[in-house]
């Protein structure tokens, strides 16, 4: 990345204010981002504003939970780290500076911002997870994935047919809402598992999600791997089903059970028909230890690909856990830095982490690798989170019991929860009479909670809500305390909760309203026409390519 001097790119000025902030020019950026070095791009807006449209290959990491997020999706505090907002203006300036405290030696800010960016003629991507996303488009397009729709599936249920419904999705979204007779095998767990629940070569397999990405993805990885079944993914998922009056399951937990001696002896043949097509290299315990050792040179994400509860019970020491189809259904989530190498951690047999680096691969991953690890290796049962990184240790907190006697007593108390907006399907809990905000509001405008007597702040596991008490209280001419633990420590002691909070601190804090089945068929329209459009605006941005592989034989990565 070039040296810039104090006249900075697109003509923007650097105030003294802002003299420790290094900026880069649009030009300079797009020129980086092709250049085939590790380099990191971090999206720093709130709310839908990312989703409205950014470039390509940033990863999102909210102002508000930027110390949460910076160290997992950008492990490597020497790479080359840019940070954009809107219009390249305080916010993006001030992340920037905070990331450089954090020990990101490399860290510039963009001028100009997204707002910039278009105004250059370059792309901005709409959408959450787009890339990946798009892969599932481009994917459905290049091989020519078959599909049934949901009346065709539905006739064939209601005849009694030889079907096998497979959802692709986390068990919380299939136990929300599902296709009645569906199990769940999240991900990468679909190959892993499927063989055992398939009873006859001529059962049709039907693979489902709530749209069409992780259907489409898991029933072409089922094709890859050479199952004999015919296979199908379910058009537009539980979201058409709905739309055309069905009713669907809810409340199902049933989930394939993990593969018997047979069935994993068919999976791992399976995983490797995908091995050879695809190219999937493979490390040896040497190979890892050196890639461990060069991480400070050069980024390694290591990478779980198990299930949470595998993870939780034991893995490899500074490991993350990314569950294969979460994986390759957000990898912005997971990896943040261009170039970087990626070893994906699994049991001996590889048979999940084979199938997520296919897709990784086709991606446009250039440095996948595979890791089959043995049980006495599994030795770590902490979450990986890398130290250093601020905590908010030193706020002054309040417990569940002392909180719930204050609210009790009548006691001039405002509850702030800082917790992110909940997915659709998840039961979110608050402390009774909360009020929704995020921590970027209270820094930059403090003086909105002024009157309101002590303010106490909290968020699901309490830890955000300690990060932005500490922050908070030097500001602020009123006392802020966290609530130790957070909302899950309130509930976990037996004190009421609502089921939505009572107001947000201004409008744009607010939570999204739940759409009605108008609004969703109409969000739905939108999001199958970016479809059609995804693959060949990205094809006009130029900065990823994904890799097609149309034989059997490696195409060479």
């Amino acid at each position: 990345m070039s040296t810039l001097t104090s006249a900075v790119g697109d003509g923007v000025q650097e105030s003294a204010k802002d003299t420790a902030i290094r900026w880069i020019s649009t030009h300079e950026l797009r020129a980086a981002l092709l250049d085939g070095a590790e380099i990191a791009l971090i999206d720093i807006r709130e709310g839908d504003a990312y989703a409205a449209g950014h470039i390509s290959v940033a990863s999102p990491a909210a102002d508000s939970e930027l110390e949460l997020r910076i160290a997992t999706v950008v492990p490597r505090r020497s790479v080359r780290l840019v940070v954009v907002d809107e219009a390249g203006s305080e916010p993006a300036g001030a992340a920037a500076r905070r990331l450089t405290a954090l020990g990101y030696a490399d860290v510039r800010a963009l001028s100009g911002g997204v707002t910039g960016w278009a105004a250059c003629g370059f792309e901005l991507i709409t959408g959450l997870n787009s890339l990946s996303k798009a892969l599932g488009e481009f994917v459905e397009r290049r091989y020519h994935t078959p599909r049934i729709t949901v009346e065709e599936l539905k006739a064939k249920i209601d005849a009694g047919e030889d079907i096998v419904v497979i959802d692709t999705r986390p068990l919380p979204e299939f136990t929300h809402i599902s296709i009645p007779t569906g199990q769940a095998a999240p991900g990468a767990e679909l190959l892993f598992r499927a063989f055992d629940r398939i009873p006859s070569p001529s059962s049709q397999v039907v693979v489902n999600c709530a749209g069409r990405t992780r259907a489409i993805i898991g029933a072409q990885a089922l094709i890859n791997a050479g199952i004999e079944n015919p296979v199908v993914a379910l058009e537009n998922g539980t979201s058409a089903w709905q739309f055309a009056g069905f009713e669907p399951a809810r409340g199902q937990t049933a989930v394939l059970q993990r593969p018997t001696e047979a069935g994993l002896a068919k999976a791992v043949e399976a995983a490797n028909r995908i091995r050879s097509r695809f190219g999937v290299r493979t490390l040896a315990a040497p190979e890892l230890a050196r890639f461990l050792a060069e991480a400070d040179a050069r980024t390694l994400y290591l990478l779980d690909v198990r299930t949470v509860d595998e993870f939780r019970a034991g893995h490899l020491p500074g490991a993350h856990s990314a569950p294969g189809g979460q994986l390759v259904q957000a990898t912005d989530l997971y990896i943040g830095t261009r170039h970087a190498r990626v070893v994906l951690v699994d049991d001996s047999d590889t048979v999940r982490a084979t199938v997520t680096a296919s897709w990784l691969i086709q991606l446009g991953l250039d440095n996948v690798f595979v890791y089959g690890a043995a049980p006495s290796e599994l030795t770590e049962q902490e979450d990986g989170t890398p130290g250093g990184l601020p905590r908010g240790d030193d706020a002054d907190v309040i417990t569940a019991a002392e909180l719930n006697a204050a609210l009790e007593a009548g006691e001039q108390v405002t509850v702030i929860d800082l917790q992110g907006a909940p997915a659709y399907f998840e039961k979110r809990r608050y402390v009774p009479n909360s009020i929704v905000g995020r921590r970027s509001t209270l820094v930059r405008a403090p003086e909105l909670l002024h009157g309101r007597g002590q303010v106490v702040l909290t968020s699901a596991d309490g830890v955000l809500a300690k990060l932005a008490a500490s922050e908070l209280r030097q500001l602020a001419d009123y006392p802020v305390l966290a609530l130790d633990g957070g909302t899950d420590a309130w509930a976990a002691v037996g004190f009421p909760v609502d089921t939505a909070p009572v107001a947000a601190i201004t409008a744009t804090d607010a939570l999204p309203a739940v759409p009605t089945l108008d609004q969703s068929r109409a969000t739905f329209a939108k999001y199958v026409q970016w479809g059609d459009e995804i693959t060949e605006q990205l094809e006009r941005d130029g900065i990823v390519a994904f890799r097609a592989f149309d034989d059997e034989r490696h195409a060479g990565v």
